[in-house]
């Protein structure tokens, strides 16, 4: 046990080493930070985007017609029908707890807890109220998906842009300075392949630097000077 153990431990240590998974978990880090980042800028664009729509984006909405009853609202006699506009719910509680408990019962408290009771059968979109069990088609969500969309894409696509400029440049000067070296150093210049020879892989690279410092120690041993003859 204690040996399937440490060998469970060390290749547990094996694989969280490992570059791919340390580079998946620094990506997850700084996906989640420059998310926070996007989202922001999003909401500041949108806001701004939506800055002349009354109730914003979120009130654009078309209630479907009541087909069966229960759709129709909790209470269509005194305006409690399918929508209305939020700022008339005072009004619609006090009407609500006076058909329901009597004018002479009716106190703040009572208000309140019925507005709360409308609030719970209602959604509210922008400024307006939808009931629950009514089709509403949320033209805001929609245009506010679209809008983050673009704003995203957009934001990505200036980053990525900023970000392949910059690697050019920088790829740029250090061609520059390499050449700069190479004209300072003309002799550690590598020489060009001839036109229409194929390119030299890696393996046959090494095979040429072998067969160079093999020459080389060739040489050194032919230029090296004969000793003393050794003693019978």
């Amino acid at each position: 046990m204690a040996n399937k153990a440490k060998s469970l431990w060390k290749d547990f240590k094996a694989f969280v080493a490992r570059g791919n998974v340390l580079d998946m978990a620094t990506g997850v880090v700084i996906g989640g930070a420059f998310n926070a980042i996007v989202t922001a800028l999003v909401n500041i664009l949108l806001s701004v985007c939506t800055w002349g729509v009354p109730g914003g984006l979120s009130g654009l909405i078309t209630v479907l017609p009541a087909i069966t009853a229960a759709q129709q609202g909790m209470d269509t006699s005194i305006g409690l029908g399918q929508s209305f506009d939020k700022g008339v719910l005072q009004d619609l509680a006090q009407s609500l707890a006076e058909k329901t408990y009597g004018a002479s019962e009716v106190t703040p408290s009572v208000i309140e807890t019925v507005k709360a009771s409308i609030t719970s059968n209602y959604t509210l979109y922008g400024s307006t109220y939808a009931y629950n069990q009514a089709s509403v088609i949320n033209w805001g969500a929609f245009i506010n998906a679209i809008i983050s969309f673009l704003i995203i894409a957009l934001t990505l696509f200036i980053i990525i842009k900023v970000f392949t400029y910059l690697s050019n440049k920088s790829k740029e000067l250090e061609a520059k300075l390499q050449e700069q070296y190479y004209l300072a150093h003309p002799e550690e210049r590598p020489v060009p392949p001839a036109p229409g020879a194929p390119a030299l892989k890696e393996v046959d690279l090494l095979i040429q630097i072998r067969d160079e410092l093999r020459k080389n120690n060739e040489s050194k041993a032919e230029n090296k000077p004969a000793g003393p003859n050794p003693l019978p």
